[in-house]
């Protein structure tokens, strides 16, 4: 996926929350997990508990290290009872698939399979997206709950379709075979979806405070840290990375993720964030941009907890000056929402 694809990320942005965008998004990773133990395993290998799935329902949880720290964040399917599908980040592909296979050798009631090569993926975002999927899909779609999924016939194969998403508007997720993607993307395309690149990609969930691997989730930081703490369950039993979380949250948490708008200034990921006129550092910068939507520059940080609290004032430190921040209520944008989702 590129940058952007000619128009600018500011106009694909905005594409994606007033009409539609297209984001081709092969590069993620799917596995597949099935067997009896699949869901007594999958509880143990994640923080949140696929086991309470429904068969098309999917859910959002990171993985974690015995120390706490998160090896990735991800969505789980439940594709059959005992079948599941992992779709994890495409950096973390090779890194995952050796975490998950090594895990799963103390299972022996679990199959593992790599689907990452032979599966395409097409993100279809904004307010446009049901109409433009529509008259592809054999079953109505307005139908189809958040963070679940359904099989439809389309343009000659088996295509999975989901509605998550990954910007703060509705969307969808068409899980195709990888010889039917591009002809699918070409046919989205004439039907007047908007192709949206990597840049876009990054403000639309920045702007809805949806977390990104190696900025705001990392090996030394945990979910309880950034904010993820309700996709923690601490009530299924034993999980990798309990115990280390556990002790965390009983000892109180020495950072914790804040929105903040940001005066005069872009901040970037790394920058340091200070506090009071002797500048003492009190967090850093995890993801920072111009938000299009609001037309103000917005970021997000970790920071001390005493720092934390909504209306708090703080500086930004960028290329050797202090420029001001105020600690805000996130997400930054949130869509107005159906009901029925």
């Amino acid at each position: 996926m590129p940058i952007e694809y000619g128009a600018g990320i500011i106009e694909e942005h905005q594409t994606v929350r007033q009409a539609v965008g297209l984001f081709d998004v092969s590069h993620m990773g799917e596995f597949l997990v099935s067997g009896p133990a699949a869901a007594k395993f999958l509880d143990y290998l994640v923080t949140n508990q696929p086991s309470s799935l429904e068969l098309g329902q999917a859910l959002y949880t990171p993985m974690c290290y015995p120390d706490g720290g998160t090896v990735d964040d991800l969505l789980i399917y439940r594709l059959e009872e005992s079948q599941f599908m992992l779709v994890v980040n495409a950096g973390n592909i090779d890194k995952d698939w050796e975490w998950v296979s090594r895990e799963k050798a103390a299972w022996p009631g679990v199959a593992l399979s790599q689907q990452s090569e032979e599966m395409g993926l097409i993100a279809v975002q904004g307010p446009g997206a049901e109409a433009l999927l529509q008259p592809l899909v054999d079953w109505n779609l307005s139908e189809l709950p958040y963070y679940h999924a359904r099989e439809a016939a389309m343009m000659g194969g088996r295509v999975l379709v989901s509605r998550t998403g990954y910007t703060g508007e509705d969307g969808f997720e068409l899980y195709t075979p990888k010889d039917l993607v591009s002809d699918l993307w070409e046919h989205l395309v004439a039907r007047g979806g908007r192709p949206v690149g990597l840049g876009a990609r990054d403000t639309l969930r920045l702007e809805a405070r949806l977390p990104l691997y190696d900025h705001e989730l990392t090996a030394e930081i945990t979910p309880l840290e950034a904010g993820l703490g309700p996709f923690v369950k601490w009530d299924k039993g034993d999980f990798i990375g309990r115990d280390a979380l556990a002790t965390q949250k009983a000892a109180g948490l020495k950072r914790r993720l804040v929105g903040l708008e940001v005066q005069a200034g872009i901040a970037r990921s790394g920058y340091p964030v200070v506090a009071g006129p002797e500048n003492v550092p009190v967090g850093v910068v995890t993801s920072g941009t111009k938000s299009p939507t609001l037309n103000r520059a917005i970021a997000l940080a970790l920071v001390h907890p005493d720092w934390a609290k909504v209306g708090t004032a703080l500086k930004v430190q960028v290329r050797g000056r202090e420029i001001p921040a105020l600690v805000v209520k996130t997400p930054f944008y949130k869509r107005a929402s159906k009901s029925s989702h």
